[in-house]
Order: C-alpha cells, then sequence, then structure tokens
C-alpha cells in the first residue's frame, strides 16, 4: 500500500515513472526538480533494492525493460489514485466546505447561534453543520469535534478562543398570571417565598441563582415544584404561570417586550461572561471553521453596531 512507502521508497518509484514516460533522463529530471545525475543514481538504487532491472539505456535512449513496463502498469493507478486524494484536500484549503461538528452549551445554543443557522447555511451552502448541545465542558479534541461555543470563563486555557458575544444579562421573569396571584418579590432574599423554576446541569448540579449587589456577587437558594435539565421545556412553564424562572436575557427579551412575561429584579441581575468559540490550534484552521469564526466575529460587530 501506497500508506505504507517510506518517503525514500516512494521517491525512488516516482523517479522511475517519470523516466519510464519520459524516456529521456534529462526531461524527467527537470520534470522532477532533480539533476540528471542524481536521477540516474536513484534509479540505480531502486534497480538494486528491488534485485531487477527497470530501464534499458543507451547512449541514445531509454525504455523500460519487460519488469519495467509491468512494475509502470501497476503503478499508475495507485499514483493517480495518490493523486486525486491529495487533489481532493483542495477544496478544504481553497473554500468552505465540508462537515464541522460544534458542541455548544445550551444558552449558546438558543440565543446566539440558532437565529443565525439559516444566514450562515444559505452563505456557505457547502458546509454541514452537526451540533451537539450539552452544558457539559466537554474535551472537544477527544470527542472529535471541530469547536465548541460557552461562556469565555468556562473555556479551557490551551484553547484558541475568539469572543462572538458582548457580555450578557440574566432576566428573572414571570408571566403576569402568577404574579397577580402571588406577588411580585422586590428583592432576591424574597424569592424564597415563590415557586421558582430550576434547572439541572448534566453534571447533576442544579444551576444556581446568582445576583449582585454593589458591584459583588451572591447565589440565592430558591425552591420550587419544577426542575428542567431541557431549556426547551421553560417556556410553557413559565408562559403557563408555574413561576419564575431565571435566565439569559436574550431567551426572553421578545417576550419581555410584548408584555408576555414580566421582568423582575433588574437591578439586581449580573453579567455573564461573553460567549466564544473555541478550538485547538490557530495552525491550519480548516476553511469552513474559519468561515464560522469570521462569520460569527462580523454578526457580533453588526449586533454592537446598532
Amino acid at each position: 500500500m501506497i500508506l505504507a512507502m517510506r518517503g525514500t521508497e516512494f521517491g525512488e518509484l516516482s523517479a522511475f515513472m517519470a523516466v519510464a514516460e519520459q524516456r529521456n533522463f534529462t526531461r524527467a529530471a527537470k520534470q522532477i526538480g532533480i539533476s540528471p545525475a542524481t536521477l540516474s543514481e536513484t534509479i540505480r538504487h531502486l534497480e538494486e533494492r528491488l534485485g531487477v532491472r527497470l530501464l534499458n539505456r543507451t547512449t541514445r535512449s531509454v525504455a523500460p525493460t519487460e519488469a519495467g513496463e509491468k512494475l509502470l502498469a501497476r503503478l499508475r493507478p495507485v499514483i493517480d489514485d495518490y493523486e486525486a486524494a491529495i487533489e481532493s484536500l483542495n477544496e478544504f484549503r481553497d473554500k468552505p466546505a465540508g462537515l464541522l461538528r460544534l458542541t455548544v452549551a445550551p444558552p449558546a445554543a438558543q440565543a446566539v447561534l440558532a437565529p443565525l443557522l439559516a444566514k450562515f447555511l444559505a452563505q456557505y451552502p457547502d458546509i454541514k453543520l452537526e451540533i451537539s448541545v450539552d452544558s457539559a465542558n466537554l474535551d472537544i479534541v477527544a470527542q472529535q469535534f471541530d469547536a465548541g461555543i460557552r461562556a469565555s470563563d468556562r473555556i479551557d486555557r490551551d484553547m484558541i478562543a475568539v469572543k462572538i458575544t458582548d457580555a450578557w444579562r440574566t432576566a428573572v421573569v414571570a408571566a403576569p398570571a402568577y404574579l397577580a396571584r402571588r406577588g411580585t418579590p422586590k428583592a432576591p432574599e424574597e424569592l424564597a417565598a415563590h415557586n421558582c423554576i430550576r434547572i439541572r446541569l448534566s453534571s447533576g448540579a442544579l444551576l444556581p441563582w446568582r445576583f449582585q449587589r454593589n458591584g459583588k456577587g451572591f447565589d440565592v437558594a430558591v425552591t420550587g415544584s419544577l426542575i428542567l435539565n431541557e431549556t426547551s421545556l421553560m417556556a410553557p412553564a413559565i408562559l403557563g404561570g408555574v413561576g419564575l424562572a431565571q435566565l439569559p436575557r436574550a431567551y426572553v427579551e421578545t417576550a419581555i417586550a410584548s408584555g408576555k412575561v414580566t421582568a423582575l429584579l433588574e437591578e439586581w441581575q449580573p453579567s455573564g461572561a461573553p460567549f466564544a468559540i473555541y478550538y485547538p490550534s490557530r495552525r491550519q484552521t480548516p476553511a469552513a471553521l474559519q468561515a464560522l469564526v469570521d462569520f460569527l466575529r462580523k454578526e457580533q460587530r453588526s449586533r454592537a453596531g446598532h
């Protein structure tokens, strides 16, 4: 198999093919970029190693022997396949194409990536995306992901991380019907008297409710009748008046504006770390991944400009 060849063996066979097809050492040497003397020595080494003469030489001509013709006939399709395989990589160097596997934190998936998927795929029709939404901070190399998107303060330091959002705020929200029934909390400490919808992370831990006062963050222990591990179930529960929830404001900005939910405790809401796309190395970044990074950065600048 060609993959089992050592570099010297492949070079010798390539040299033999050049001479056998050109029938001339000078032209063959020029084709592969070495001197005629070096080419002649290479062919001699190959014949000695194989123990068979491959080329008949005279002062005026060069022609393959019967053994050389047989070897040439077997090598040609192998080399053609090899060259085609190398050529197939050009699409990954020259244009954004191929499969990108991403692991994305749920807030980033819903608030950042979901609204942009159609636009990105329309702009890059040769790219295919496979997105795994997971709150766990996975090892993207071991799990064979091309990149991940998470809060920048959760990304390992040995990763290349590119911010794709500004710092984002949380919101505590409830449906007007719930507030009419149970009252409106005026301070985080009053949440103890309310039914709070909570999120359980894939690690098993409950996502804490965090607030800030005078620039300092603090957590508040809350309880409630509903615990979810899937944020898509949260909206129907909130709108149905089950209870209060704390979540990224981007999730509920439209619902707040329309009056479907009411934002509470606004002055106590903390800012979260910006989301970033991260990947293992700057070297030979696939064109498809670079296209996604550039696209997300452009979208961030566009949002910041409004």
